[in-house]
């Protein structure tokens, strides 16, 4: 019998919060604080907000506002939740994203958390919503699996029925790490990514560990922690000041992205270094001011928009089950050597 009401939903029949609730035994308001991501969903314990989720996705709920009144009823909608919308990083990845929603012919929506989980929690709910048939977050670090299919760009926890992008990071260090070797620096000074971003302890993982591969020591003064949340290249501008005025020798940096390092080579030409022939800097992502600003970046370059083009093919082929679902989807960095690297002095 209830193999026979399974196949019934699936046919067409709407399935309600009352649906899910009777299915894992549950009232429909836990269901629907769960589901809507509510702020009261907090005091829920996971297990149960799991069983939750995982149930409204075996029954295929949509959380949509017209599922409530019309049946099978589609928005074409993806909710996007960026750290900011006009960043480099964001502006590549989301114009990925509309070329292919746009061939798809699928409409976006877009939030912004700024690393505040709250601030996520909000978007996520407005979206869902406002009908949102999936959602695709890009820099941040899902505590949860979402009520809907989902792909986190940069996203490192595993959560059922969540597609993380991920880039290469052990590759993306080597390349780095080993242009400058070749130049003959030995002395690497690192900018280290604001905690919160998705990437930044996967990123510093994979530098110590090719850093160990090369034989290359790095000076634990020379490691410098990125605590502000700017998204100019200002971000990079006063911790490139602060290793100056360690006075400890370096003679090339790498730093967590392009901003930064942007930011920090303002830095070094005011204190009368001259890039590359003092300091050389590597950035990464290769956002589009990396190639036109003086000297130009060598960065490493993440396929931005392939990824937001990516993420879309991966989350309407899980909305309309044309696809089966990939934890992860790993992509390859290169390097974009530039104006900004030259051999070590002396």
């Amino acid at each position: 019998m209830a193999e026979k009401k399974k196949t019934s939903e699936s046919n067409g029949n709407i399935v309600t919060l009352k649906s899910v609730a009777a299915h894992v035994g549950l009232s429909a308001g836990t269901v629907s604080a769960v589901l809507n991501d509510a702020p009261s969903a907090k005091h829920i314990p996971m297990p149960t907000r799991e069983r939750i989720i995982a149930a409204a996705r075996k029954l295929d709920y949509r959380p949509n506002f017209f599922a409530r009144s019309l049946r099978k009823q589609r928005t074409f909608t993806i909710g996007v939740i960026a750290h900011e919308i006009g960043d480099g990083y964001s502006s590549a990845v989301i114009a990925g994203i509309e070329n292919s929603a746009r061939q798809k012919n699928y409409f976006f929506v877009t939030g912004v958390h700024r690393h505040d989980p709250e601030l996520f929690d909000k978007y996520s709910r407005l979206l869902l919503q406002r009908g949102a048939e999936g959602l695709i977050t890009l820099d941040f670090n899902l505590a949860h699996s979402l009520p809907v299919p989902a792909v986190a760009i940069a996203g490192h926890k595993q959560y059922q029925g969540i597609t993380n992008i991920v880039l290469d990071h052990h590759h993306a260090a080597e390349l780095a790490l080993k242009h400058l070797t070749g130049l003959g620096h030995r002395q690497i000074a690192i900018l280290k990514g604001h905690p919160d971003s998705a990437d930044s302890q996967s990123r510093w993982n994979a530098v110590q560990e090719v850093a160990h591969e090369l034989g290359l020591e790095l000076d634990p003064e020379l490691v410098i922690q990125i605590d502000s949340t700017d998204s100019t290249p200002s971000l990079g501008y006063p911790f490139g000041k602060k290793l100056i005025e360690k006075k400890r020798p370096f003679t090339a940096l790498f730093a967590y992205n392009d901003i930064s390092a942007i930011g920090a080579l303002r830095a070094f030409q005011e204190a009368g270094l001259r890039v590359p022939q003092d300091i050389s800097v590597v950035g990464f992502d290769d956002i589009p001011a990396a190639a036109f600003h003086y000297p130009s970046l060598t960065t490493i370059r993440q396929p931005l928009r392939r990824m937001g083009e990516l993420a879309v093919d991966l989350l309407v082929g899980q909305i309309e089950h044309s696809r089966d679902w990939e934890q992860e989807i790993a992509v390859e960095p290169e390097i974009a050597v530039r104006e900004s690297t030259g051999r070590a002095p002396g």
